[in-house]
């Protein structure tokens, strides 16, 4: 895509997760930690790019090097995720196994109003087959 938006991103010290633009106008974003330093920073981050979000967005959300979700981080997510100005963002989120999925299943599913469409996965591959759906495919 070669009208790609500003990323405007820039790595922090002590901030553990990076930001690239993907080829089709959304992001990847990669996680190395989930302190309370990384997640804040992160929910700043996603908030700032969301009020410019105008048309589908899809993201890939990596957090296959991180072993254990806290649940604040998970509550912190499903937050972002049901703010209205996602509804045209598509999320992947892919991370390191199933017992990990089964944990932010369990306490995302207690959440209400969600408004972007997303998936959690433990294989990237698949992760970028559903990003790469058409829109009337996402289910």
């Amino acid at each position: 895509m070669s009208d790609s938006k500003p990323l405007m991103w820039t790595p922090k010290a002590g901030i553990g997760y990076t930001v690239q633009r993907r080829p089709d106008g959304g992001m990847i974003l990669t996680f190395s930690d989930l302190s309370e330093a990384t997640i804040s920073d992160w929910r700043e981050f996603a908030f700032e790019h969301l009020m410019g979000s105008d048309r589908l967005t899809r993201n890939l959300y990596d957090l296959r090097q991180v072993k254990e979700i806290p649940e604040k981080a998970i509550k912190m997510a499903v937050e972002v995720n049901s703010d209205p100005s996602t509804r045209n963002v598509r999320a992947a989120v892919v991370v390191a196994n199933e017992q990990v999925k089964d944990a932010i299943m369990k306490v995302a599913a207690s959440a209400t109003g969600a408004s972007a469409a997303m998936r959690i996965f433990t294989v990237i591959e698949e992760a970028e087959t559903w990003l790469a759906k058409p829109l009337d495919q996402m289910i």
